[in-house]
């Protein structure tokens, strides 16, 4: 089921593995493109990926993620490149993620491509920006472009983000740039290459992170869920009812509303906590004190003041939980023999 036809009529070729490119593919069959994913003999190495709960007679969980609604078929790209270029010269748009030297030997360099097939679009998905033949996942990636560094308690050992943060990072790149290739196109009738390594995603996607060390030249570190900037923000309280919830406070308003909430006002009082700059001083101190008074009130109480007051917090929740909630059932994509994945549209298009 897709959300949206707005792509109808749009032919892609999906020839990508794993997850960047493939989740782009799904992507574009939720907004109604006909989509036709082209998978060796072997098949998608996903469809191996199986966690320890898995059947391991069905479809992979992981595969299913990031190939809903398409059509897939089998070609042997080896023997049967005459078949691929018959779709090539039908297809609107072409995804695919082969190391340099596969698309020399499957005949796939873009600009190739692009001089035989003008009206082509071509979304190539690529590890490493500059290191053209260097295998690349995303764990690899992680920590070359430094989320593995910044992740994790205070101390800790560098820590993955626990989704492929860089090929998820990588698709939504793509996605935009197809969107505006699809736009140019209608213009000038010409289609183009776009193209995003995971290694540009992951330094762009940086975003203050790597703006607080080209201002100040310290280099951050893990911290846990603590913003550097603000305060309280990431810092956690558990609630008598063992509820635990994450606090993301922008201002002193917030901040005003949240110690009312708790009933701890006197802290609005204090210079240590006077502002934000004071309250990125003294977290430590104004953390023991927040956990000290939510131990006291039960958060189910507390709730809706928190909400009325526009006091920013969240639930920690587990996958379970998510996967109950309104929105998440909203989002479920029911794949033919009735497995479940997430789908890739988050926004809605409304006239």
């Amino acid at each position: 089921m897709s959300h949206t036809t707005i792509l109808e009529g749009i032919k892609v070729l999906d020839l990508s593995t794993v997850l960047a490119g493939p989740s782009v593919g799904t992507f574009l069959a939720e907004l109604g493109a006909d989509v036709t994913k082209i998978e060796s003999p072997q098949g998608d190495v996903t469809r191996t990926w199986y966690s320890t709960h898995e059947d391991q007679t069905t479809t992979s969980a992981y595969y299913l993620s990031v190939n809903a609604h398409k059509n897939v078929q089998v070609l042997d790209l080896n023997q049967e490149h005459s078949a691929l270029e018959a779709r090539i010269a039908h297809t609107d748009i072409l995804l695919m993620n082969f190391k340099s030297s596969n698309e020399t030997k499957f005949e796939l360099k873009p600009d190739t491509l692009l001089q035989r097939y003008p009206h082509l679009i071509i979304g190539k998905i690529k590890g490493f920006e500059h290191e053209e033949g260097r295998v690349a996942y995303d764990v690899a990636l992680q920590a070359e472009t430094g989320f593995m560094s910044i992740n994790g308690e205070v101390g800790s050992e560098p820590l993955k983000l626990p989704v492929a943060f860089m090929d998820v990072m990588a698709a939504h790149q793509l996605k935009e740039g197809l969107l505006c290739a699809l736009l140019d196109k209608t213009k000038t009738g010409k289609g183009m290459l776009v193209e995003c390594s995971l290694e540009s995603a992951g330094v762009v996607s940086l975003m203050n992170q790597g703006s607080n060390f080209l201002k100040t030249g310290q280099i951050p570190k893990a911290s846990g869920s603590l913003h550097p900037n603000i305060a309280p923000y990431g810092e956690q309280i558990v609630f008598k009812d063992n509820t635990r919830i994450v606090l993301a406070i922008g201002s002193d308003k917030q901040f005003a509303s949240l110690c009312n909430a708790l009933q701890c006002a006197s802290v609005l009082n204090d210079q240590r906590f006077f502002n934000n700059i004071s309250r990125v001083q003294n977290r430590h101190e104004l953390h023991q004190i927040l956990m000290a008074a939510a131990e006291k009130i039960s958060f189910q109480t507390i709730r809706e003041l928190l909400i009325k007051d526009n006091v920013p917090f969240g639930e920690i929740k587990t996958i379970d939980r998510v996967m109950q909630s309104k929105t998440a059932k909203e989002k479920l994509t029911v794949h033919p023999h009735g497995e479940r994945s997430i789908s890739h549209i988050g926004f809605k298009m409304i006239k």
